[in-house]
């Protein structure tokens, strides 16, 4: 995705980031407890881009129903108690859309957001799910929010018979600015862990969930349900994080939340 246009993700693309999510060569493993690892890769010294790896075994969980969660971004807001806004802007093709995404950091870092092309892909009994930022003129960067930038992110998952699955994320991100180190060690030893069983435990739930809302629409199944405006790629741009604020959070301490639990 390093070109000047914005272009959707062939199969080529869908196979390369298969093999990297596979590969282990050149990665550092971080965590490894139970039924999660965690890999870390170090990239250039002095540059703030931050690129991780994790993988989880999904007891009880279909490879059909973790690809559902996943796309649900009505379900989303149940479960993901790090999301502050998500939203779809608009489809691209069958396979590919457009949206927004804000989370909460860590305190006392800034919230961030992004704004990502995403594509998806089923193959045999596994899905690919991936995305990378672009720009969209009706979306500039929020004031009160850091616009961080997706490199390419995404999910794989593997069907380990028909109850349970191996999901693994990757995600090369920058996040626009000097983090500490204790961020990018609690990501790789508490955030990510975290936030892979809490995917693992909506999966669990999700089932009894959807019969209750709406259950039979799943336009990442059937795309002719989906009810998001057109958008031409020409109104979509690269992302260059260089065009971004980068601000140095470097020296902040981690805020404990004692104050809160009163």
């Amino acid at each position: 995705m390093s070109g000047q246009t914005v272009t959707i993700p062939d199969d080529q693309a869908f196979a390369s980031f298969k093999a990297e999510c596979l590969c282990e060569e050149g990665w550092n493993m971080t965590y490894n407890k139970g039924v999660v690892t965690v890999w870390a890769q170090s990239l250039e010294e002095g540059k703030s881009i931050h690129k991780i790896k994790c993988r989880m075994l999904c007891k009880d969980v279909s490879a059909d129903t973790m690809y559902d969660v996943l796309h649900d971004i009505e379900y989303r807001k149940k479960w993901d108690t790090n999301v502050i806004e998500t939203f779809d802007i608009g489809k691209l093709t069958v396979n590919a859309d457009v949206g927004y995404y804000s989370w909460k950091c860590p305190k006392p870092l800034r919230n961030r957001d992004v704004i990502t092309l995403r594509s998806w892909l089923p193959i045999g009994k596994d899905y690919i799910i991936m995305n990378y930022s672009i720009k969209h003129a009706k979306y500039p960067p929020k004031k009160d929010m850091v616009r961080a930038v997706s490199i390419q992110t995404g999910y794989m998952i593997q069907s380990q018979g028909p109850n349970n699955c191996t999901l693994t994320y990757m995600a090369q991100v920058d996040p626009r600015g000097s983090l500490p180190k204790w961020v990018v060690n609690k990501s790789s030893h508490f955030l990510a862990p975290c936030a892979m069983k809490k995917i693992c435990k909506a999966c669990v739930k999700y089932p009894e969930w959807k019969q209750r809302h709406n259950p039979a629409f799943k336009p990442w199944l059937y795309p002719e349900q989906t009810t998001l405006p057109s958008i031409p790629l020409s109104e979509l741009s690269i992302q260059r994080a260089e065009s971004l604020e980068n601000i140095d959070e470097s020296s902040l301490a981690e805020a404990h939340e004692r104050e809160d639990s009163d």
